[in-house]
């Protein structure tokens, strides 16, 4: 009864998953850079697509679906920090776009649940758009010297944290 919610349910955790690896592994690069501020972001919205994940796949299994644990895409070996976050913020705007239709979808098919919980993940999605998009304008307005205070703020921290002895 409920297949073509079970599909697009499917098609929304591939999506996820994919956010999950390109997000951790942004995350990982920003870290490594001294980027402890954008690691953080990167960590955290990873965390929220999971917890999405975890959402889509108990509406499924209610539905008597399977969850298809796919990835949507390959990890973009992206270093760049303006990059990642153009990826990242493109990555966000694709998804509200793909719920606010399916939503409607599920709509149209009778199943005011899963339209709801679309309808719910799309305001996640776009307040992750937003993190992103203020953090490139961050960098758009501050150039280089917006990443390379993160940078000094970790070595102050570690600096600040080693015991004499």
């Amino acid at each position: 009864m409920h297949e073509k919610s079970i599909e697009l349910l499917n098609k929304a955790v591939a999506d996820e998953l994919s956010a999950v690896h390109q997000y951790m592994y942004f995350h990982f690069h920003c870290d490594d850079q001294g980027f402890d501020l954008l690691a953080g972001l990167f960590r955290r919205t990873a965390i929220e697509e999971m917890m999405h994940i975890e959402r889509l796949a108990e509406r499924i299994l209610f539905l008597k679906g399977e969850v298809e644990m796919k990835a949507s895409q390959e990890v973009n070996k992206i270093h760049d920090v303006k990059e990642m976050l153009k990826l990242a913020a493109q990555m966000e705007q694709e998804s509200a776009r793909d719920y606010n239709n399916w939503a409607n979808e599920c709509s149209a098919n009778a199943d005011s649940v899963s339209k709801k919980l679309f309808e719910d993940l799309v305001a996640d999605e776009e307040r992750h758009f937003d993190q992103y998009d203020t953090e490139m304008e961050n960098i758009e307005k501050f150039g280089d010297r917006y990443l390379a205070l993160q940078s000094v703020e970790r070595s102050k921290n570690i600096a600040g944290s080693a015991t004499p002895q």
